[in-house]
């Protein structure tokens, strides 16, 4: 499956709710949100896309995952990586990913839930590491989290075994 990453535009706000809504009814049962469906759709349109750099996937013309950085405190934060769930473990994540470690400075820091096995294994395997186990009392949804973190060693190594390929949409916008 050919995919494409670029930029975000404030007109992919309603797309790129809709994957992140997916994922997270899919993937995230464990962990109710704080907020209602159109409340994250406002968010992603007034907060998310104006204040950080967020790329999107697109294949068949179609927007299938996001992922966001936001800069602060030295690093990098990867706050938002979702895939449509009828994408996943195709290779979009890594691909995603991929990009972001050869385009952000380092050190790449992240949250992720410590019920969600399978991205904690994803972010291991490409090198984050766990800081230590929070009991989630800072975090909207009360789900015990861990911090992870990624120094430039291993981001090279990262990049080095994804190919990130970007290329321009034809015959439209999705």
């Amino acid at each position: 499956m050919s995919v494409s990453l670029r930029d975000a535009k404030p007109a992919n706000a309603e797309c790129i709710a809709e994957v992140i809504l997916a994922s997270r009814g899919a993937f995230l049962a464990f962990a109710a949100s704080a907020h209602t469906d159109d409340e994250i759709r406002t968010w992603v349109r007034n907060v998310l896309l104006p204040s950080e750099e967020v790329t999107v996937a697109v294949a068949k013309r179609r927007i299938v995952g996001v992922i966001a950085i936001e800069r602060a405190e030295g690093a990098s934060w990867l706050t938002q990586l979702y895939l449509h769930p009828s994408y996943v473990a195709q290779g979009i994540g890594s691909t995603l990913l991929a990009h972001t470690l050869a385009t952000a400075p380092f050190p790449i820091r992240l949250y992720t839930f410590q019920q969600n096995a399978g991205a904690r294994r994803f972010y291991e395997r490409n090198g984050f590491v766990p800081i230590q186990c929070t009991d989630g009392s800072a975090n909207e949804e009360r789900c015990p989290d861990v911090p992870y973190e990624l120094t430039a060693p291993a981001r090279a190594r990262a990049v080095d075994a994804h190919s990130v390929r970007s290329v321009p949409l034809k015959g439209g916008k999705p």
